[in-house]
């Protein structure tokens, strides 16, 4: 009990020094520029206390009952032999866990209310879970296979780029961000767990060549599917009869930022939503361990308490985001937006972008196993710096292009070219890890708060359409990190040369 008690005290300081970025951020932007003390600081000092003693159950919980439950089950499934159960577990991993997550939710509602009803919030949910379940069977297909993960990520987006040619404006951002909000916080360390154990129990497998990728996968199909669904939508219906009602969108993106009230009703709720979202994933894991592996669950009692850790720890992670983070920082935003200075909105985008994912559950679950994985040759706090730098500079960029009205597509398409381009230069080991940060950087920290940003901006900067530029910053968030995590890879490998150089 009282080791128990060291670790978890070890793991909530961790978490302190993880929530001090944004906290540096708010308060900077909050005292110097906007110059003014939030009505609600109890609130939200209790908040950030509570984000982080969920942070600190949610990680502990991981490691006692997520990761090893995936990786026992990826092991049993390739004992077993089948192809089809291990595809069609997947597939129902990836399709049951993004139909019920709550970032793709919040962003099929507002793509509906902006398009005003025009794309339906129900099958672009649909459209994108059965692009994500597609993703995880083709990447544990890979696999098992064995085959470079280069191939199939390059050919996915020069089928991207393709397709983007094709599609209406109004979709392209939409489609850019449902690739970077499918990933969950449950989600990733699962799929990461079955990747990585797949891959350590088949003969001739690297787990960190191999175990990595599938979250790259799931990013990456959702938007070829989106831009698909956006073609079918816009060609059958009567575009000229919908009217987006601008004012109703600029209130109901406003409405964000007031509506975090606590109370015990919502908070119960929340746990509710909370359990709702990790069922299905559950309901899976037990239904193919127990019908189709028929074996029982090494160390049960063990997986049991993680797993009740993991929802604890999200549900505290979530009231406590909505008590401290969200209401002052959807308010900076929209402040900054109408105070009209294009430099001070750059520098919040980039700092919030970089403080944000530092703090993210699935980066961090990520970068843990990274740095296992590779016997301490992946640091982990020297990977979520620099995929945080990468959404930093991503988001920066982003707010950028909608300031200045260019499609979004320019620059999308110019970083996926510099992404194949840094895939032939950076080392094996790191880019399936740099693929899967682009997956990871966008969950339940950032999304609200950048999606909440994007669409300020669109609303306030007169000639632009929240549907068409409002949507896309969460796309700039996935790309970047995988040209600064390929970038470090790249600098590591040449400092390695050169000192091996010198040594002889």
């Amino acid at each position: 009990m009282k080791e128990s008690l060291e670790i978890f005290a070890g793991d909530l300081k961790n978490s302190f020094k993880d929530l001090l970025p944004i906290i540096i951020v708010v308060t900077l932007f909050q005292g110097l520029i906007i110059q003014a003390v939030p009505e609600n600081l109890t609130s939200i000092v209790i908040g950030l206390t509570i984000v982080a003693i969920g942070l600190a159950l949610f990680i502990r919980g991981l490691e006692l009952g997520i990761f090893p439950i995936g990786e026992s089950l990826a092991v049993d499934f390739a004992k077993k032999g089948s192809v089809f159960w291990l595809l069609l577990f997947a597939f129902t991993i990836g399709f049951s866990t993004t139909v019920a997550e709550p970032a793709l939710i919040a962003i099929a509602d507002k793509a509906a209310l902006i398009s005003h009803g025009l794309i339906d919030a129900f099958w672009l949910r649909m459209t994108v879970a059965l692009s994500v379940g597609f993703a995880i069977a083709l990447g544990v297909l890979r696999i098992l296979l064995g085959h470079p993960i280069a191939y199939y990520i390059i050919s996915g987006y020069i089928l991207v780029v393709i397709i983007t040619f094709f599609a209406p404006p109004e979709i392209i951002g939409l489609a850019y961000d449902s690739g970077g909000v499918t990933t969950s916080t449950v989600t990733v360390p699962l799929v990461a767990a079955l990747g990585i154990g797949l891959a350590s129990s088949i003969k001739g497998r690297n787990p960190a060549i191999d175990g990595f990728g599938l979250i790259a996968f799931a990013s990456l199909t959702p938007m070829i599917f989106v831009q698909i669904y956006g073609i079918i939508v816009y060609n059958l219906a009567d575009t000229a009869a919908v009217i987006p009602v601008v004012s109703e969108i600029i209130e109901g993106t406003k409405s964000i930022a007031s509506t975090y009230n606590f109370s015990a009703y919502d908070t119960f709720m929340e746990l509710i939503d909370v359990i709702k979202d990790v069922a299905p994933i559950l309901i899976a894991i037990f239904f193919f361990q127990y019908i189709i592996i028929k074996k029982t669950v090494a160390h049960l009692h063990k997986i049991v308490t993680g797993i009740i850790m993991v929802v604890l720890g999200l549900y505290a992670f979530i009231v406590g985001l909505e008590m401290g983070l969200f209401p002052i920082g959807e308010t900076i935003a929209f402040q900054l937006t109408d105070m009209g200075n294009n430099l001070l909105i750059y520098l919040f985008a980039f700092l919030i972008g970089f403080s944000t994912t530092m703090a993210e559950p699935a980066l961090l679950a990520i970068a843990i196993k990274a740095e296992e994985i590779s016997e301490g040759n992946i640091k982990q706090n020297v990977l979520r710096i620099v995929v945080a730098l990468g959404v930093a500079i991503g988001i920066g960029l982003g707010s950028y292009r909608i300031v200045a009205g260019d499609p979004i597509h320019y620059y999308i398409v110019a970083g996926y070219l510099l992404v194949i381009v840094f895939t032939y230069f950076a080392p094996k080991y790191i880019i399936p890890i740099a693929y899967d940060s682009g997956g990871v950087t966008t969950s339940t920290v950032t999304v609200p708060l950048v999606a909440a940003l994007g669409l300020g901006l669109a609303e306030n900067i007169e000639g632009r359409n929240p549907l068409i530029d409002g949507f896309g910053l969460i796309a700039f968030a996935s790309l970047f990190p995988m040209l600064t995590v390929m970038g470090y890879g790249i600098v590591a490998q040449y400092k390695a040369k050169q000192t091996k150089g010198e040594a002889s």
